[in-house]
């Protein structure tokens, strides 16, 4: 999939006409790709579509108006958008006290080394683990404590990839200490199979 450049991304003014329509269709694109996995953790799987409108909302809310303000915006979020045979997803650990962010935030460093794909069931199963995201990794992790945000990626074989498409699909974390997952249902895994045979 085609990243985005500056010609992708409105200015203000043509923003703010565009901005609620676009918004609306962003919100149920990332409810078909929002997936919980335990209490506090949360994966949103992205594409060409949010990886647009988070830097159209950056440019909005920073007022940017030179193209290389924009630019900057694009070479931080274009690696986010996955190519073929990729898939792509904000990790979010989501924790709202201060007591909260002391007690996890030390215990799931790692975390973003910790994710994985399971693909079909049983013996045959196969696990994919992700990563962090080369470009994001040196500001994200850390040895002593996490961040709350995380970018992380997976790279499928062609195999994979049509396994994927047959099902069942997990979405893991496997660390220790935190491991759970979530099977995801079939209309997340259709929207995600696009990701897969066509990029982002």
């Amino acid at each position: 999939m085609a990243k985005l450049t500056l010609d992708d991304i409105a200015d203000l003014r043509a923003y703010e006409r565009e901005r609620e329509g676009f918004r609306d269709r962003v919100i149920a694109l990332k409810r078909r790709r929002r997936i919980p996995v335990g209490p506090v953790v949360t994966l949103v799987f992205e594409n060409r579509d949010t990886v647009r409108f988070q830097v159209q909302e950056m440019a909005r809310a920073e007022r940017m108006l030179t193209d290389e303000a924009i630019q900057g915006e694009l070479d931080i979020y274009n690696p986010l958008i996955p190519e073929p045979g990729e898939l792509s997803a904000t990790l979010f650990i989501e924790l709202t006290s201060e007591a909260e962010l002391r007690e996890w935030l030390p215990k799931l460093v790692g975390i973003e080394r910790a994710v994985e794909l399971v693909i079909g069931e049983g013996p045959g199963a196969v696990t994919v683990k992700g990563g962090p995201e080369a470009g994001h990794a040196a500001q994200l992790t850390r040895d002593e404590v996490t961040a709350s945000v995380h970018y992380v990626r997976w790279a499928l074989t062609p195999d994979q990839v049509e396994r994927f498409a047959d099902g069942p699909v997990v979405v893991a974390v496997n660390h220790p200490g935190y491991a759970f997952g979530t099977t995801l249902s079939d209309e997340a895994r259709a929207e995600l199979l696009g990701d897969l045979r066509r990029g982002g």
